[in-house]
């Protein structure tokens, strides 16, 4: 493969091998499909327009890997992971003798090490069999360690107003658990300096990681998008200065030292950036519940989800500033500006990568149908949001409530600041508003209110991140379009013939419309526990008068389900009276066939607990059941034996008894016989040898015999 990669014509780039360990890590597998895209000498160009990078990088993606690109080779943390798309081989090995024979097939070796410290000791062995085999190189090579800004975690500034440079890298003060790490970067810079031409070192140290699928801060992004809690945790006050960069950024900070080849052997990347922990928290808390909660550093510890590694980054203090790959690197950057002011891109990316998208879903239909038992076994399914019209109004008036008679608190006035304009004034007369309304209509809400309060809910951060399910609302065409349409231009709409305007962010993505004859409905309802009867409209009277006002509202020329086969989301309908089940099961399984799997993180940690408990509990019942009927089995084997031993012990009997009658019944004539002709003389022959007592009585008893034969003369 070098040899073909070494025949390329005049004024081509020749392609370059580079070796990146662990190519299934978080930066690992990004830098490694960041530079597979990128051609050799390509941050050699002048810089582009911002509006020229999208198609730069579109152009780079189509560009083949045979000659001018670079080569990804690596190994895999995980050996059976399946290999990357962008990677050109994977090795494995059984010995350094045989990885250190791939590393020098490659032209440039990157280790990183920010990921794991069990690359500590590979690393060092690496660099220091390369920089023993200069001698051997058929070309020059390249050797860069990809370190952490955690070996500057205790270096102070000389002035407190100061930030650190790159230019202080000699008096760096490691933090205690990165000291591995420090030493690595000294014998790395230090191998460098004997024959630069041959082999040349960098280490590069990176601020925290950010982007895409995240690593250190996934943990955030994860507690805000799932919404547990009222508030995301903050480590401590979080006036701590992090350094961060974004994995791309970094992959691009690579990139340039591979072209550039600076003179420099030390390099820190991170953006511009000088946020404290509390402000990135707060703007990822954004995705959720949008409040920060601050805990004691030492709860910290009792976090399952955080790596020591982790807390210590997250706990690091510096301010720091990467002039020389500002003033002299060409990167197209991501996020210059650090995670705070690109938070809307990183959400994004977040969902993107995570496959974490929101599944919106309405079921809809008559009364008794069976609406939100299915929805709340759909919900439960998918861990969506139920949403049912009375909690939402409910929701919506505590809200109010709340917010009208807690004007000072700190919520109040962070949404103030951050552009919300309803006040507290408004609060107060809307709340008004929505008492007298109720108070005049028997306490039902008009329509206004009800689709306000539910536009609201549905564009909720909990709603657009894992989705909901509507129940039963809307009822009528006109709610449908209120609630769902948004305004378009009237000169817009009568030039151009076109379906409606609908808002994608809370409109349904799969409408099911449950459907059953009016017989069956209130059959349905009448065979209701009285239990469920009780303060609901399932009593016969009201049942049949919301049937009917069902009926009306919906009829075969105007139904809300119109409203979505303009706008192109054709409802499903499923007839749920050819099915018997009380639990809709059937019907369930047919909804969940067409709507698919989910796209969220699956199990909690505690539902995992739950569902290792209760499958543990359903082995042992299965087990002890199996062991019951394994005994009941062979009880009935026994029992089965027995009666059979007893049964054969019963004929064995009655064959004797049968043989005893029979031998019975045929002596009587042989005895009978026997005692008339033979046994008058024997006895008297016997009576005689008893007398005489003859030397021989058996020849004696004979001789008696023949002479006393009564037959003969």
């Amino acid at each position: 493969m070098a040899e073909e990669d070494s025949e390329v014509s005049p004024g081509k780039v020749r392609s370059k091998r580079i070796f990146l360990n662990h190519l299934d890590s978080f930066v690992g597998s990004h830098t490694g499909k960041y530079l597979s895209n990128c051609v050799v000498g390509a941050s050699l160009e002048a810089p582009l327009e911002e509006e020229q990078i999208e198609e730069e990088n579109d152009s780079v993606r189509s560009i083949p890997v045979a000659k001018g690109t670079y080569q990804v080779v690596g190994t895999q943390r995980n050996p059976d992971a399946q290999k990357p798309d962008f990677a050109f081989e994977i090795f494995s090995f059984n010995s350094r003798e045989q990885l250190l024979e791939y590393l020098l097939d490659c032209d440039i070796i990157i280790y990183n090490i920010t990921e794991t410290t069990e690359q500590i000791d590979e690393a060092s062995w690496a660099v220091s069999a390369l920089h023993s085999e200069i001698g051997n190189f058929e070309s020059s090579k390249t050797f860069i360690l990809l370190s952490t800004i955690m070996t500057w975690g205790q270096t102070k500034s000389t002035d407190p107003e100061d930030v650190l440079t790159e230019d202080e890298y000699r008096r760096r003060k490691a933090h205690p658990n990165f000291k591995d790490h420090l030493s690595l970067e000294k014998l790395v810079i230090k191998l460098g300096k004997t024959k630069k031409r041959r082999f040349t070192t960098f280490v590069v140290a990176s601020g925290l990681v950010y982007g895409m699928e995240e690593s250190v801060f996934h943990y955030f992004f994860k507690e805000a998008w799932l919404g547990l809690n009222p508030a995301i945790p903050c480590f401590g006050e979080g006036k701590n200065v992090v350094p961060t960069i974004h994995v791309k950024d970094l992959a691009g900070v690579i990139q340039n030292i591979l072209e550039r080849r600076p003179k420099t052997n030390y390099i820190l990347a991170m953006d511009d950036s000088k946020h404290k922990m509390k402000e990135i928290i707060k703007a990822i808390s954004k995705l959720g519940p949008g409040k920060v909660q601050h805990i004691p550093e030492a709860d910290a510890l009792l976090n399952y989800d955080l790596t020591q590694s982790d807390l210590d980054h997250l706990m690091v203090n510096l301010t720091m500033e990467a002039f020389f790959i500002k003033e002299n690197f060409n990167i197209h950057w991501v996020a210059e500006n650090g995670i705070v002011e690109n938070i809307q891109n990183l959400f994004k990316e977040f969902k993107q990568s995570r496959i974490l998208l929101p599944l919106k879903i309405a079921i809809l239909g008559p009364p008794a149908v069976g609406k939100t038992s299915i929805a709340e076994k759909l919900a439960k399914h998918y861990k969506l949001h139920h949403i049912k019209i009375k909690d939402v109004i409910e929701e919506a008036i505590a809200n109010l409530e709340l917010k009208s008679t807690q004007p000072e608190t700190e919520e109040a006035e962070e949404a103030e600041e951050e552009g919300d304009d309803t006040g507290i004034k408004d609060a107060q007369d809307l709340l008004d508003q929505v008492r007298d309304n109720m108070e005049q209509n028997g306490g039902r809400l008009d329509d206004g209110f009800v689709i306000k309060f539910m536009k609201e809910k549905l564009s909720s951060m909990p709603c657009q991140n894992q989705g909901f399910i509507l129940d039963g609302y809307p009822k009528t065409y006109l709610q449908t379009k209120e609630l769902f349409s948004v305004e378009e231009d009237e000169e817009e709409e009568t030039t151009l013939n076109k379906s409606p305007q609908y808002d994608k962010v809370i409109t349904p993505e799969y409408i099911f419309s449950l459907e059953a004859s009016n017989e069956f409905l209130k059959n349905r309802a009448l065979n209701l526990p009285e239990s469920l009867v009780v303060g609901t409209h399932y009593t016969q009277d009201k049942f049949m008068r919301h049937l009917a006002q069902y009926r009306e509202q919906n009829t075969e020329d105007e139904t809300l389900l119109n409203y979505f086969d303009e706008i192109e989301i054709h409802p499903v309908h499923i007839d749920v009276s050819q099915d018997n089940d009380a639990e809709n099961t059937p019907v369930i399984d047919d909804i969940i066939k067409i709507v698919g799997s989910a796209k969220n993180y699956g199990p909690t940690p505690e539902e995992l607990k739950e569902l290792q408990r209760r499958q543990a509990d359903e082995r042992l019942a299965r087990e002890a059941a199996e062991v019951a009927e394994r005994e009941r089995r062979e009880a009935e084997e026994a029992a089965e034996k027995m009666a059979r031993w007893e049964e054969w012990s019963k004929r064995l009997e009655e064959v004797k008894r049968q043989e005893q009658e029979f031998l019975e019944a045929h002596s009587v004539p042989l005895r009978n016989y026997l005692m008339q002709n033979v046994m008058p003389t024997l006895t008297k022959g016997l009576i005689e040898c008893c007398k005489i007592r003859p030397s021989d009585p058996v020849d004696f008893l004979a001789e008696y015999l023949f002479k006393h034969n009564p037959q003969v003369e």
